[in-house]
């Protein structure tokens, strides 16, 4: 085969991986204390990982991503978002080889309870 040919067929993502994918590269960023659970309406509903603090919305070969999370006290909030934002993109571009449309960080709290080391 020569390289740089593709071999006929498809392959096809479940969903759910992305959202594990986008629940793994978040939790592994420095700051991250746990994921929230996204607020749920209607339009929600129809979305994959609501429950789990991700939602994903691929059109178009695109990934969109929302990730709703709660962080450590004492990190600055703007640098750990943007750390998530290049981790989750990163993880898909990487891991699927799919294009990143938009990934939308929602800091839900911040948890002042003692860091367990």
């Amino acid at each position: 085969m020569i390289q740089g040919t593709r071999p006929p067929g498809k392959t096809t993502i479940a969903p759910e991986v992305l959202v594990s994918i986008a629940r793994l590269s978040a939790l592994n960023v420095p700051g991250v204390r746990r994921l929230a659970y996204a607020k749920s309406d209607l339009n929600h509903l129809l979305r994959q990982g609501v429950n789990e603090g991700v939602e994903i919305v691929v059109e178009d070969d695109t990934v969109y991503a929302d990730i709703h999370v709660v962080l450590n006290r004492d990190v600055n909030v703007r640098d750990v978002s943007r750390s998530i934002q290049t981790q989750v993109a990163r993880s898909f571009s990487e891991m699927v080889g799919m294009e990143v449309g938009k990934v939308n960080i929602h800091v839900e709290d911040i948890d002042y309870s003692p860091i367990s080391e």
